[in-house]
């Protein structure tokens, strides 16, 4: 792993000794048009700074000690943007994922993907099967691509994919409880989140992880996603450790549990 600086170690330790570390971070990475459009540059340059924030966050988030990361890279509603923009963005995908590549390995970090990849051109999906393999065995962290991903499609999915099971068994699965639907998600081997972050200032969700973030903190963050750096990560996670997660209990139930 990457060391950190002198100064963002004093930083990490403080935030270390603060409080809890959320295991799981979700950023929806939001404002890359604005930024550019605020400067008068194109939007595609938008997108290129934003992946230098991404690199910077999935950094410092190793160095933390956060285990999953889930960056909202591109959402099933993207396609419908203008042709000329999806198809420079897909080249910026392939272009990321090849340059990243030995940097994740130097950080010890696992890349993973997750949505409807078979909607991905060929070339994005052969780099990023490429990527992963290389980078499957690293154990310090895991990267989550949120690719050609909404949180409806994820429900419908493993819906059909239940009943798909069913017929092609001919047997009743039985009943159906939390954990087991939540086998059926794309994000099956990643933990519920315990922070969403947000950039750019909008108070939505914008269709991610909509079963998983049921008991999410959330975080907004009014600066645009090129602009999130460090810096503003780490007031994201100290906002979060000042939050009482109380689960649907009380805040009297939750002290007692620790008294007891």
């Amino acid at each position: 792993m990457i060391e950190p600086s002198p100064k963002d170690k004093v930083k990490q330790d403080e935030l270390k000794r603060s409080g809890e570390i959320p295991r799981h971070v979700a950023i929806i990475m939001d404002g890359n048009g604005r930024w550019a459009k605020s400067k008068k540059l194109s939007r595609v340059f938008g997108h290129n700074e934003g992946v230098n924030s991404a690199r910077d966050i999935v950094e410092v988030s190793g160095q933390l000690g956060i285990k999953f990361l889930t960056l909202y890279t591109f959402s099933t509603e993207n396609w419908k943007r203008p042709k000329s923009e999806v198809t420079l963005l897909m080249k910026l995908l392939i272009k990321s994922i090849r340059g990243e590549t030995d940097r994740l390995n130097q950080n010890d970090v696992k890349l993973v993907a997750t949505g409807n990849l078979n909607n991905l051109p060929e070339k994005v999906l052969a780099e990023l099967n490429e990527a992963m393999e290389i980078t499957k065995n690293n154990k310090l962290m895991t990267l989550n691509l949120a690719l050609s991903y909404s949180g409806r499609w994820d429900i419908v999915n493993a819906i059909n994919s239940i009943l798909k099971e069913q017929i092609e068994s001919k047997t009743y699965l039985g009943d159906m409880d939390e954990k087991k639907f939540s086998s059926y998600l794309v994000t099956k081997d990643i933990p519920d989140p315990d922070l969403l972050i947000r950039t750019g200032g909008e108070f939505r969700i914008s269709n991610f992880l909509l079963w998983q973030l049921a008991y999410s903190e959330i975080y907004i963050d009014q600066h645009y996603w090129p602009d999130f750096k460090r810096a503003q990560f780490y007031k994201a996670i100290s906002d979060f450790q000042k939050r009482e997660r109380r689960f649907g209990l009380t805040s009297e139930q939750l002290n007692k549990d620790v008294k007891n």
